[in-house]
């Protein structure tokens, strides 16, 4: 099943890819290596890519790490040795248990993860429920992290938008379509200009969510337990990279302006004409930008 889901993924991302990327230097150009390490009762797999500092990208919910290749690719051109890890019971990463997708476990099985890979102090992002977890991460090992990035709206700030809770009032779940009208939806909430899928593709990815609806609920339920998990949480004086698509359908962009102020020592940004996956619509205007911040005098210090 996890072969036939990646080939599907990578299908997916690829359509994705030819609708979004202007890039000179596209991904293909890039040298990535592809590993694996043991951690508890399971397995993560992984990709990197450059070298130099290290970077460590983290996806989010239902998502995977190919979602990162031409952000990472971009990054890794400019001295930066880019990590993205399928998280623990999502993409590739197999053997964990129901309870692990739980933030502050997860938390815990990325340190083992770093550790493994003998990281001593890194830089880590990431997107929406990745977001939250780079926060959370950076609270429990500070000494570990040299800044936090949110590569676009991070889980735990804002309550859904009201075009999610709209959806789920009509009894759907947008992040856990059912047929093709709903995963057009869902692409509504997650891209500006949603791209074009060919239904064939759109189809195999909603047997996948038919077949485990059960599974996908449960990490739901779990998930949305943690929706308020950044809210109590003191300012950070970490330094910070902050990116927030202007046109969010999952967090609405109200919700920057509390994260600024949880994370006073930031770059922060509202890019127009993009959405939830930044990364995806805009992959090398984000890296730019990011790329600006990691050699700024604050953080490279």
């Amino acid at each position: 099943m996890y072969k036939y889901l990646t080939h599907i993924i990578i299908t997916f991302l690829l359509a994705l890819a030819s609708t979004f990327s202007h890039a000179e230097n596209g991904f293909s150009q890039c040298q990535f290596s592809e590993d694996e390490i043991h951690i508890e009762n399971g397995v993560v797999k992984y990709f990197s890519v450059g070298s130099g500092k290290p970077v460590l990208l983290i996806h989010g919910l239902f998502a995977q790490k190919e979602q990162w290749s031409e952000f990472a690719c971009d990054l890794s051109h400019d001295g930066y040795l880019v990590y993205a890890l399928d998280l623990p019971g999502y993409g590739q990463s197999t053997g964990f248990s129901i309870v692990d997708y739980q933030l502050s476990k997860e938390v815990s099985l990325i340190h083992q993860f770093i550790e493994k890979l003998g990281i001593k102090r890194l830089h880590i992002a990431g997107s929406s429920m990745g977001g939250a977890l780079a926060a959370i991460y950076a609270k429990q090992y500070p000494r570990e992290v040299q800044s936090i990035g949110f590569i676009g709206a991070p889980l735990g700030v804002i309550t859904w938008s009201p075009q999610v809770r709209g959806e789920i009032y009509k009894g759907i779940n947008p992040f856990i379509p059912i047929n093709i009208e709903q995963f057009n939806v869902e692409m509504s909430l997650l891209f500006a200009k949603p791209p074009v899928i060919a239904d064939s593709v759109k189809e195999q990815l909603i047997g996948v969510y038919v077949a485990n609806n059960r599974h996908y609920q449960q990490v739901w339920d779990i998930v949305n337990l943690e929706l308020n998990v950044l809210i109590p949480e003191k300012k950070s004086s970490k330094p910070t990279f902050s990116v927030w698509g202007a046109e969010d359908g999952i967090f609405n962009v109200s919700g920057k302006y509390l994260l600024d102020r949880k994370f006073p020592n930031s770059q922060s940004f509202v890019i127009p004409n993009t959405a939830h996956l930044i990364m995806l619509e805009k992959p090398n205007e984000i890296a730019s930008l990011y790329k600006k911040f990691l050699r700024s005098k604050r953080v490279a210090n």
